[in-house]
């Protein structure tokens, strides 16, 4: 089976493993599932006080750490490191160059001292220079190559099972499903549908500035090394104004970055859902929350008691983590 029919694939996987009655499975019966089928059931109820309409019932979902892994580093950071040791040959300067350096030698800690400006540097550097088109194919071939150094498997089969059965839920019950990430939007564009099922019009993200141009007599979008929008903390309900046009009513996160999103989804008077994963199993996938550099997870999780999100607890409220363990 191929990584970008696992979506398509996932009924036959869970075969007799996983109650066929259940439309989330993976999910132990538990706080968090409860509250979801609630609040389904709540906003798609004609009559009830909290109905709404479907062209209203709108769920957005932060990509990393919320629907696949992030750790030990984000999968971009990872598709940027790999850009840089191939394009080297063409900067030599790069050797003695910071980030370039650090990201050549492997020297994480003095790419992680690098900061937001570091990491700028090497997205800049790496994701430009060349057409949408022409960066989309490498994203997708890089993706078919590309293995996870602790699970030795393809990025696109480290999702969450469970989350993939909540977006599946949500589309039956006439939600549309958004991807609202910091992640570059170009950088996950050719691969969430056929892995998530969400449509490239349906992602938000950070991008890039482009700009038209014909070239050989063929119209195109040329990447420019300058930085276009942030999809992050404040930035994501800006972006879900900007793309989507409608105030979300349901949101998913993991860490301080979706904090404004939960915020602007949640507290606007009307029915709102937010669910945060809390990362808690070091077994199956990692354990992380306030002290590390991705997915940094601290404002958010106070903020979850006091405004009434759902937090879960992966280690206790999934069944499964991964699609694979089905099988």
């Amino acid at each position: 089976m191929t990584a970008f029919s696992l979506f398509a694939a996932l009924p036959d996987l869970a075969g007799e493993a996983l109650a066929a009655d259940d439309p989330l499975p993976s999910w132990n019966d538990t706080g968090p599932k409860v509250a979801i089928r609630d609040f389904v059931d709540k906003v798609t109820k004609e009559g009830s006080p909290d109905f709404v309409p479907e062209p209203e019932r709108i769920a957005v979902f932060d990509n990393d750490g919320t629907l696949w892994v992030e750790q030990p580093m984000y999968t971009q950071l990872a598709f940027a490191l790999d850009r840089v040791k191939q394009e080297a040959p063409s900067h030599p300067e790069w050797t003695t160059t910071q980030p370039f350096k650090a990201a050549l030698e492997g020297d994480m800690k003095t790419l992680a001292a690098s900061g937001e400006k570091g990491l700028v540097e090497l997205i800049m550097a790496t994701h430009s220079g060349m057409t949408n088109a022409e960066f989309q194919k490498i994203v997708s071939d890089w993706l078919a190559d590309a293995r996870d150094p602790r699970f030795k498997r393809p990025y696109t089969e480290l999702v969450y099972q469970p989350m993939l059965e909540l977006l599946a839920y949500l589309r039956d019950h006439g939600f549309k499903t958004f991807i609202v990430s910091g992640g570059g939007i170009e950088f996950m564009r050719p691969w969430t549908e056929q892995v998530y099922g969400v449509p490239p019009d349906q992602v938000v993200g950070s991008s890039i500035k482009t700009q038209f141009e014909m070239r050989d007599g063929m119209p195109t979008l040329f990447r420019l090394p300058q930085i276009n929008f942030i999809d992050d903390k404040a930035g994501k309900p800006v972006g879900i104004n900007e793309h989507i046009g409608l105030r979300p009513i349901a949101a998913f996160g993991n860490s301080d970055g979706d904090l404004e999103m939960l915020q602007w989804t949640t507290l606007s008077g009307g029915p709102g859902f937010g669910l945060i994963v809390h990362h808690t199993d070091a077994d199956r996938e990692y354990a992380y929350d306030r002290k590390t550099p991705f997915g940094h997870l601290d404002k958010a999780l106070d903020a979850a008691s006091v405004n009434q999100w759902t937090v879960v607890d992966m280690q206790k409220d999934w069944r499964v983590v991964f699609p694979f363990e089905l099988k």
